[in-house]
């Protein structure tokens, strides 16, 4: 099985192989979202695809119009799961799971926002002993 590295010469520098893409109508007002939630860099593009950073991932937003709405879900890896939960409640979201831990190390919230992306959130707080 080859490695990232052995074939990354087919994606662009710093971007994965995958990448989400959320195509919603209001592109704008989720993109602000995304930056106000969960700190991610980039900025609204009204002819192309916004291109926001998260961590180490990277993540496009577009406007609906030649494309159906297709939300997303997310699983998203914070530094604080319950900061980055109430940021995301306070911004409109719609609590879908509270902050809790799983048996398995991450704590982990999930919600809902207005585009109908459903976004869970953890932390990893370590494995269980």
């Amino acid at each position: 099985m080859k490695t990232t590295d052995e074939y990354s010469h087919f994606t662009p520098h710093g971007w994965h192989s995958v990448t989400p893409r959320l195509v919603v109508h209001e592109a704008q007002q989720l993109v602000e979202f995304v930056k106000h939630v969960f700190g991610a860099r980039g900025d609204y593009e009204p002819d192309r695809p916004a291109v926001l950073s998260l961590g180490d991932a990277r993540m496009m937003i577009s406007d609906a119009g030649m494309r159906q709405p297709a939300p997303a879900f997310l699983y998203v890896y914070v530094e604080n799961a319950d900061e980055t939960y109430r940021r995301a409640i306070e911004a409109g979201a719609r609590t879908l799971e509270k902050p809790w831990d799983l048996p398995y190390g991450d704590r982990r919230a999930m919600m809902a926002d207005k585009w109908g992306n459903i976004w869970q959130i953890a932390t990893y707080l370590g494995s269980p002993t």
